[in-house]
């Protein structure tokens, strides 16, 4: 555990008139709660909910969603926060569970725009966040404080905040309980019941258990895993398997995991310490992690373990061991360089045991597929979590989900984290337990649910979630229209024509020039080619010479006649890009 020094507890009271059970309210004179995600449902990613009440507005997490398909160009996706504007004074503030990037990786664009609130986070996160906006701008702009279990910070006049520990695969992961006028609010965040992590305490029951004893008005829990029967498998058991993966390896052992995933990391270092083998790490993002992490006090290191390129490419096969990231087949990652040999010291061979320490994302699943082809033709040999248990889940499984609904027996429930799939799913939980059917809200991004004296109801009232897309250093630059175009430059690509014309006439000046990418190779088309630019020839030729050239008009009519010709010669439609020179 770390050794860092954390603040003193701030002790707050409750809001007036909240209640010490769910459900029996006293008449309370304060402003409606509303409640709304500006992502994470019908969604895997993009994290952020937001709670009003009055003057008041609290914000957990602002993560990061990867681009879906049919958005090509795109890095990533960050929440919308129009919804917000000119409320930014009154934001309490932002409460950040865990550091995983579906989770903070919105911040450092967005957090200059809502006013720099402060960051309620727990240190390790916080070391991740201030890493992270060193590559976006001045860490010493953000306002960080530091939180720990059970203490109380009140946040605005409606609002106390109060961590509590829960599990998941980082360090330092915790659920957020706010403390509101109509009762008591639990966010899970990313959450499951480890009774031997590694690196970490158990989930602390008894303090959930304590919220359900006073009285809890809704809980908010993930759905990643909402569909998987069980309870989630616990690290140690990941170990264990690990173990017998390296008392038998002859050979090299690759391990590929995320580079957040810390307590993996330390798993495979410390079993490196015990069978005589060195680790190399290879990926920016996973060095810098446990450069972090180490230097917090959060994972033990023994002097010499960590050994680099050239010294590995010295030792024996069988005193190595590869950490990288990669294992979700990302193109850049140094898995996947690995595998395509363009790294410059690491080549796969046969003998190599390639472990996959990670469950697959939604939409991955046939590049990870591929990966492994890959590996496994040049005779690595892979394990994965589908045939051995090396890798535990951070999300809560079906079993688990019931535990903490048991353990805090809520009034209203509310599924988060999820697509709509397992947001259903989760919500057939909670009425597998005995909740009302009418008290389980399965929101859409942007609806609103609201809070009063007469209970809770899902509205019809949506604030604005349309995408933020990130691409480079554009940050909202990106729109529908350009990733429609994108999209069709991708199916059916682009036809160029190039012509010269008279400005006082609108007379051709030679002939036409076209320019073909990606709707077909000019070379193996000529007739066809020759065929457009006679086409183009003729539309120009038939315009009156009496009059001045339109170029606006020339241009719209030689993208619809020729958009119509190509259409019919080869039933597909390009982008028809006409560029009109006036001389």
């Amino acid at each position: 555990m770390p050794t860092q020094a954390r603040p003193a507890t701030v002790t707050a009271q409750r809001p007036t008139g909240q209640p010490n059970v769910a459900g029996q309210t006293n008449k309370i004179i304060a402003p409606k709660l509303k409640v709304y995600a500006l992502g994470g449902l019908e969604e895997i990613g993009r994290n952020c909910t937001v709670f009003e009440c009055g003057a008041d507005i609290i914000i957990i997490d602002i993560g990061f969603m990867f681009p879906e398909e049919g958005m090509p160009g795109i890095d990533y996706i960050i929440p919308n926060f129009s919804s917000l504007k000119g409320k930014e004074q009154n934001i309490r503030g932002v409460i950040v569970t865990h550091g995983h990037m579906d989770h903070i990786g919105g911040i450092p664009l967005t957090i200059g725009s809502l006013g720099f609130p402060v960051i309620y986070t727990a240190p390790l996160t916080a070391g991740i966040i201030r890493k992270r906006h060193e590559e976006f701008g001045n860490p010493k702009q953000l306002k960080i404080q530091l939180v720990k279990d059970g203490m109380k910070i009140a946040m605005g006049r409606h609002f106390v905040f109060e961590p509590f520990h829960v599990n998941h695969n980082i360090s330092d992961a915790f659920g957020a309980a706010l403390h509101t006028p109509y009762g008591t609010i639990l966010y899970t965040g990313d959450f499951k019941f480890d009774f031997t992590p590694v690196n970490d305490e158990p989930a602390d029951l008894t303090h959930i258990a304590m919220f359900g004893a006073r009285g809890v008005l809704a809980l908010m829990a993930d759905s990643t895993n909402a569909e998987s029967p069980g309870h989630q498998i616990s690290e140690k058991q990941v170990g264990a398997e690990m173990d017998r993966i390296f008392a038998a390896a002859k050979g090299r052992i690759i391990i590929g995991t995320f580079s957040s995933l810390l307590t993996r990391a330390q798993q495979i270092i410390t079993l490196a310490e015990k069978y005589g083998r060195k680790v190399l790490i290879k990926g920016r993002s996973m060095q810098t992690n446990i450069d972090l992490a180490h230097s917090m006090g959060y994972m033990k290191i023994k002097p010499g373990i960590i050994a680099e390129d050239h010294e590995a490419n010295r030792l024996s096969d069988e005193k190595v061991v590869i950490l990288c990231t990669g294992a979700q087949g990302e193109k850049n990652a140094a898995l996947m360089r690995i595998a395509n040999n363009e790294d410059r010291f690491i080549h796969i061979q046969p003998g190599d045991s390639i472990v996959f320490s990670s469950s697959v994302i939604p939409g991955n699943e046939r590049t990870v597929q591929s990966l492994k082809d890959t590996l496994v033709r040049q005779g690595a040999t892979v394990f994965h979590y589908q045939n051995l248990d090396v890798h535990a889940g951070g999300h809560a499984k079906q079993e688990d989900l019931k535990l903490m609904m048991r353990l805090t027996k809520p009034r209203y429930y509310m599924p988060i984290h999820g697509n709509r799939f397992l947001l259903e799913a989760n919500a057939r939980l909670a009425e597998e337990v005995g909740m009302p059917r009418e008290n389980v809200f399965v929101a859409e991004n942007g609806q609103v649910v609201e809070y009063d004296n007469k209970g809770a109801r899902l509205t019809e009232e949506k604030v604005n979630t349309d995408h933020i897309m990130v691409d480079g250093l554009g940050v909202g630059d990106v729109s529908q229209v350009v990733l429609r175009d994108r999209i069709a430059l991708a199916e059916d690509g682009i036809f160029v024509i190039i012509a010269t014309i008279e400005q006082k006439t609108g007379k051709l000046i030679g002939s036409p020039d076209i320019i073909s990418r990606g709707f077909v190779y000019m070379r193996e088309n000529k007739e066809l080619i020759e065929k457009a630019r006679a086409k183009v020839k003729k539309i120009l030729t038939d315009t009156d010479k009496r009059s001045p050239a339109f170029e606006e008009h020339i241009r719209n009519k030689v993208r619809n006649d020729m958009g119509q010709f190509l259409f019919t010669a080869t039933k597909r439609r390009p982008m028809i890009l006409p560029v009109i020179i006036e001389v």
